[in-house]
């Protein structure tokens, strides 16, 4: 049944194929990560530079994307929205993010960080360029579908592979290690109590799911910054907040062993297959297989924060992210029968919390991070980068230090209210200077366990700052917002279409 159900997937995306390589050079490019990883703003920095790039108030400043080659070497003639591509689905609402960025007109004052993803969104961009010399003249034109979901739901994909059964096995294994022991206690407590032949008890269902939802949400608490949980939408609902589908728990269920059809455990397994066939099947069909080049935002900063554990649970994060991908290289057959990413971009957010001499060791922590995973999608083709950036540049950078003392690599910026350093809490009006500190040049160091500092290093720790106050062109037009390496993930994702 199961190779039925996939033969009937794969024909459905291909079909959705042919009818997109019929309109003419095009590109459905994923933008993902984990909460408040920044793929909102990351989405909106590329469509403000994209569609402000060949802008008369920034004729002639190629050097603001310099690695973009469509730009740098002057082909880029224009970047336009488009009518929305699905009427089905929610439009990425580019405008709204941007407001929020940059403040009401004359109250900059009032910006703040866009909310984070929630759903699924789309939106159509269509850029204009020219041809490289030697090529074919005239202007040509690359439609992209940018396509916006929850990480979480990713982490959803392995699930159609699984038995309830063994996601309870694993459910149970990783809510008893010691660091989400004491966040699920109280629903282990009430698992342990629960008879799985017992008759079906829908108040019952609902006491343990909202018990398991509320111990997944602990998880990902900054405290302890778990990235590791799913079924996705149980932290990230989209539509289907408050619905029963989301009424299912694991359970301590024997393997092999058949229960009574109105048993609980029979009440739970058939919702835990209703949800993979109505939730994660649809999303896998409509959205993940239609996928051409791939972005996943990493919030690997606040993971360091929250220690060892958080970041060995991102390490299993991101490695069943890369597994839920069908990779390879994409050709028209390929396009045509079975859809493959052929590019992924791993990318470490934030970059512009840590001095650029960190960067590199950022980069080499993610890289690190994804090393397994990625030597398996390497193995058949697909080709995947690692980078540090930061979408928009929220800091500048300086030297602090006190009198007689030595001075320090400082990141200068407006500290969110309530962010704290010490006894130090900030207001979120006023700038500060911050000395990060620096990462370990190993980049095995940051996961593992004991003391996280040897005598006399300083320590490392990441505040989140507000949006850089905006800067507009001498004809009152906003400019976009400044950024790091955003042009060197443009150049990966989309530069071998752009002649």
């Amino acid at each position: 049944m199961s190779l039925i159900k996939n033969l009937l997937l794969e024909a459905r995306a291909a079909a959705q194929a042919l009818i997109e390589l019929t309109t003419g050079p095009h590109i459905r490019l994923g933008v993902t990560g984990l909460s408040r990883a920044g793929k909102t703003i990351f989405i909106t920095a590329l469509i403000e530079h994209l569609t402000k790039a060949t802008s008369p108030a920034l004729r002639g400043k190629k050097n603001l994307l310099p690695v973009f080659r469509v730009h740098a070497d002057g082909r880029l003639i224009g970047g336009m929205l488009e009518p929305q591509p699905d009427d089905a689905v929610p439009r990425f609402v580019y405008e709204d993010h941007v407001a929020a960025l940059t403040g009401p007109k004359g109250r900059p004052g009032e910006r703040h960080w866009p909310q984070s993803t929630r759903r699924i969104s789309e939106l159509r961009l269509c850029l204009v360029f020219d041809q490289r010399i030697g090529r074919r003249p005239g202007h040509q034109s690359l439609t992209i579908d940018i396509v916006d979901y929850p990480g979480e739901w990713l982490l959803d994909l392995p699930l159609l592979g699984k038995s309830f059964g063994q996601w309870s096995r694993e459910a149970f294994s990783a809510s008893a290690n010691a660091a989400r022991a004491p966040l699920s206690a109280k629903w282990r407590a009430l698992a342990a109590s629960t008879d799985p032949r017992a008759k079906a008890n829908e108040e019952l269902a609902r006491r343990e799911a909202e018990l398991f939802t509320n111990y997944l949400r602990a998880c990902r608490a900054d405290e302890y910054h778990f990235s590791s949980l799913p079924p996705g939408r149980f932290l990230m609902p989209g539509d289907l907040e408050g619905s029963p589908a989301l009424t299912f728990v694991p359970l301590a269920v024997e393997e092999g062993e058949i229960y009574p059809p109105d048993s609980f455990a029979a009440m739970m397994e058939r919702r835990y297959e209703a949800y993979k066939t109505h939730v994660v099947t649809p999303f896998f069909r409509d959205h993940f297989a239609r996928l051409d080049r791939q972005i996943v935002l990493v919030d690997a900063l606040a993971a360091l924060n929250a220690g060892p554990a958080a970041m060995r649970d991102l390490e299993t994060a991101l490695t069943d992210v890369l597994a839920a991908f069908r990779v390879g290289r994409g050709n028209l057959l390929s396009a045509l029968f079975r859809p493959k990413i052929d590019k992924i971009l791993f990318a470490a957010a934030k970059a512009d919390h840590l001095h650029h001499t960190s960067h590199d060791r950022l980069e080499a922590i993610l890289r690190h991070l994804t090393k397994r995973a990625i030597a398996r999608v390497e193995t058949v083709g697909a080709e995947v980068d690692v980078i540090a950036l930061a979408a928009v540049r929220a800091t500048r950078e300086g030297m602090v230090g006190a009198p007689d003392e030595p001075t320090l690599e400082a990141v200068i910026g407006t500290p969110l209210e309530g962010e704290r350093i010490g006894d130090e809490i900030f207001d979120g009006q006023a700038e500060a200077a911050i000395y990060p500190g620096e990462l370990p040049i190993d980049p095995e160091a940051v996961f593992r366990d004991g003391p996280r500092i040897e005598p006399n290093e300083i320590d490392y720790r990441f505040v989140r700052f507000r949006p850089p106050v905006p800067v507009r062109a001498e004809d009152d037009s906003l400019l976009p917002p400044p950024h790091i390496r955003l042009d060197r993930a443009l150049q990966f994702l989309l530069g071998d279409r752009l002649g």
